[in-house]
Order: C-alpha cells, then structure tokens, then sequence
C-alpha cells in the first residue's frame, strides 16, 4: 500500500514538473513575440514615414536614406492604400491567384484581414490632417509567424519524446517482470516438486500400513492439491496452450473446494447456463484466478457474506462475473488493486489480483477489472474471455 502511493506521488510530482515547464515555456515565448511584434510595429511606423517622404519628395529631396528605409523591408508584409481604398503598393505578400484582376482580390482581401487585426498605420499626407493620407497595412513576418509556433512544436517533440522514452521503460519494466514471474515460478515448482513426489510416497506407504484410517485419503487430497499448486507454478513458467474447456465444470470445482475451507458463515452461490459454456482456457490456471477473486471476497466480508459466482455469453464473449457483500473498493483504487504489492489487510503479499489479471490478459487475451462496487455494499470483477 505504501509503495503504490509513494509511485503515484511521483508520477503526480512529475505530472505537475512537466505542466510548470510547459507554462514557463509558453509564458516565455509569449513575451518574446509580444516584443518582437512591437519591435516589427516600429520598424512599419518608420517604413510609413519613408512612404510619406517619398511621396512628398520634391526634387531638392535627398531620397538615399528614404529609399534605403523603403527597400530595407523584405520580411515584413505590407500592403499600402490609397484614400480611395484602392492598392497603390504592396511587398512581400505570397499571393497564389494568376490572373491580374485576382491578384488585386486577393491582395484587397489581405488588406482587409490585416485592418482586422489592428494591423494598419494611417499616414496623413497633409500636416492638417484634413487632406489626403495613405493606410500601411502589414501582417506579421514569416520569421515572427515561426517563432511564435515553435513552442508548441518544441513542446511536441518533447511530448512524442516522453511517451517514447515512457514506453519504453515500461516495456523494460514489463519485461524485467516477466522475467521474475518465470523464473520465480518455474523455481517454485522445482523447490515444491521433491517434497510432493516424497509425501505421494509416504502416503502410499500409510495407505497400504493403515487401510482402514479415515485420515489417509484426508491427506492424499492435500497432496492431491499441493500437487495441482505445483503445475500451475510451472503453466505460468511457460507458455500455456489453451484448449476448449466447460466453464460450468471449472466454477462449480472451484466452489465445492472453497465452500469446505471456509466458514459457514460464507454463503457462495452461482448462476451459469444449463447448457455447458465452453471457453479457450487452461483449467488449473483459470480456476487459480478465480479462487483468488473468491478468497479475496472472504477477506473482504471478514468471513461472513455473500458470494454470487455468475457465467454468461454475449454476443461477442463470455463473461465471468464475482460479487461480494464486502466492504467494497474506493472508486480512486479500481486500477490500483491490480498492482503487485497493492493490499488493504495487514498480511498480504499483493499478488493475487496481480497474478489473475497475468493470467487472464496475457495466457488468455482476456480482460479483467472492477465493474463495480460501493464502499459498505460490495464489489463485483469482471471477466471478459474471447469465444471458443
């Protein structure tokens, strides 16, 4: 429990570092196009003088500086309009029409955009302000245009970085993990191997000394099982091949052997069709799943309660569904409960909702999650398997 808050604290911490980066990133951009702009709206009040000089040159004007000014401007797109509001001038525009009278629309239309925008300079060619004038419309530069789109692209590649860099350490983790679950079970099924083989023996031996004790069969039962514990450590080991089962006959072993080693204050029933419901499954595996969903009830109930085992076919899968009366799962831990090492109960390990959620998803192609549950009331965990 504690290990899974500490790893969602960190990926909140580092969920919260990547937004600050971001809004710093973008907040800073921001400010550098804002004074850049003004920068540009400068440079086009001084182009608009240079216009104006031109245009009330006489011949005594020295015009180098104010053509220099002029013919200074090859970023910057400017259209300038006469008091009639037709084009006397444009610069720097890329205009894709080919016919003239469509050039002039389209420049007109650019125009017009640029007013819209607050982009345009009135020059009044008289000192009274009362004669003719000019309109010096110009839209951002290409550079600025750039610039201003190239956070977002910057923070896109970073993104598409992260995810990748995300993805693959969670591969490497998923791998590292497959890695420990293989070698962890295949071990266990060796360790638990020489022991079984050495109590089958013994218990023969009994058997054959004491015919009539009612303890030995007892007993080759639980070797029986020990037995079973062993080949599923060693299916998870490998890779299992799953073969047509009856789902009926797996649910109804699992509850004859679940209602004897819990209290009678546990009651477990089921609903499954009349008719046999076969699935692609490896049996001991799947039943191990869902003795773990029934164990976990029980501790969930603190051994008294409800336990609905339900089987169904729908139209594109068949579903497998556990409910209890316990006392239910917080909305925010639906995922985490499938987490290794995530527990409620003061002895756990963590792994028994970890290894169902391996073995249906990754030997079955299945799914499993929490469909529902309410603190107080219950829970209820689905199981979606492909057809047969």
């Amino acid at each position: 429990m504690q290990w899974t808050d500490q790893l969602k604290q960190v990926k909140i911490l580092l969920s919260c570092a990547a937004v600050v980066i971001c809004a710093l990133s973008l907040t800073w951009s921001h400010f550098l196009v804002s004074d850049l702009s003004e920068e540009e709206r400068r440079k086009m009040e001084v182009w608009a003088e240079a216009m104006r000089s031109l245009d009330n040159a006489d011949e005594q004007t020295d015009l180098a500086l104010v053509l220099k000014v002029i013919n200074g401007n090859h970023t910057i797109p400017v259209i300038v309009l006469n008091a009639d509001g037709s084009v006397q001038t444009y610069r720097n525009l890329e205009l894709h029409a080919k016919a003239p009278s469509d050039v002039d629309k389209e420049v007109m239309a650019m125009a017009n955009r640029m007013k819209e925008n607050g982009n345009a300079i009135r020059i009044d060619m008289d000192s009274d302000g009362d004669g003719d004038f000019m309109e010096i419309c110009y839209d951002e530069s290409s550079l600025l245009k750039r610039l201003a789109r190239y956070p977002y692209i910057q923070l896109g590649i970073v993104l598409i970085f992260a995810v990748v860099g995300i993805f693959a350490l969670l591969s490497s983790k998923r791998a590292e993990q497959n890695k420990v679950w293989v070698g962890l079970s295949k071990e266990t099924a060796h360790q638990l191997g020489t022991p079984i083989s050495s109590l089958m023996a013994w218990t023969e031996v009994l058997r054959e000394n004491y015919p009539e004790d009612e303890l030995i069969p007892e007993m080759s039962k639980d070797v029986r099982r020990l037995q079973i514990i062993a080949e599923r450590f060693s299916k998870i080991g490998s890779l299992p091949e799953p073969q047509p089962e009856n789902l009926n006959e797996i649910i109804t072993h699992v509850v004859e052997y679940i209602s004897r080693r819990t209290s009678n204050h546990v009651n477990i029933s089921t609903h499954m069709p009349s008719q046999p419901l076969y699935a692609n499954l490896s049996a001991q595996l799947f039943e191990w799943v869902i003795e773990n969903l029934c164990k976990n009830a029980v501790d969930a109930m603190e051994g008294q309660g409800d336990i609905t085992i339900a089987a169904f076919e729908e139209p594109q899968r068949i579903v497998v569904e556990v409910t209890d009366t316990g006392k239910g799962i917080a909305k925010g831990n639906f995922n985490d409960v499938f987490l290794p090492g995530f527990t409620t109960k003061q002895r756990g390990w963590g792994l028994g909702l970890s290894l169902a959620k391996r073995i249906v998803e990754e030997y079955h192609s299945g799914k499993i999650f929490v469909k529902s549950s309410e603190i107080g009331k219950g829970t209820t965990f689905r199981i979606e398997l492909h057809k047969s």
